[in-house]
């Protein structure tokens, strides 16, 4: 797969993140944490969530936003957010694109959105007068969308 970073910003459910990890070893793409981490890395929910993919995948842990930004140099950045009117297939991915995540229970706050990396916000459509989706499904929705416009290279 040509190069694709998913990016979880303070994410706290540890299964979401679990899911993320097995996401990350079946696609090729890298899975980026942004801390704090609402649970550790020896949580169960983590490690039955992430099977045994947790060796496969591809995962950094950075101390915060800018620090997982500035590793990505020349990456566009997608936020994803509820917000926006951007849906996320309007977008054509390219190599070294990142998507970007916020936490379960909030989303990404607003100086997340706001900053100067972010290239665009985009969203993924759902019926009214709901909150929002899985973080792990959203997640999963963008990034084969994205790695099926590369031809899903790698695959199988």
């Amino acid at each position: 797969m040509p190069s694709l970073h998913v990016i979880f910003d303070n994410p706290v459910i540890a299964s979401n993140t679990g899911n993320a990890i097995r996401l990350a070893a079946v696609t090729g793409a890298r899975l980026h944490l942004v801390e704090p981490l609402g649970f550790n890395f020896e949580d169960k929910h983590l490690r039955r969530a992430g099977l045994d993919y947790h060796d496969l995948a591809d995962l950094v842990i950075h101390p915060d936003l800018d620090t997982c930004l500035a590793s990505l140099p020349g990456s566009r950045v997608f936020a994803f957010t509820t917000g926006a009117s951007r849906f996320y297939t309007d977008v054509a991915y390219e190599d070294g694109d990142a998507l970007l995540f916020g936490t379960e229970p909030t989303g990404l706050p607003d100086e997340h959105l706001a900053h100067p990396r972010i290239s665009d916000q985009l969203r993924i459509p759902m019926k009214p007068a709901r909150r929002s989706m899985n973080l792990a499904n959203s997640a999963a929705v963008a990034t084969f969308e994205a790695w099926r416009q590369m031809g899903f290279e790698g695959g199988v």
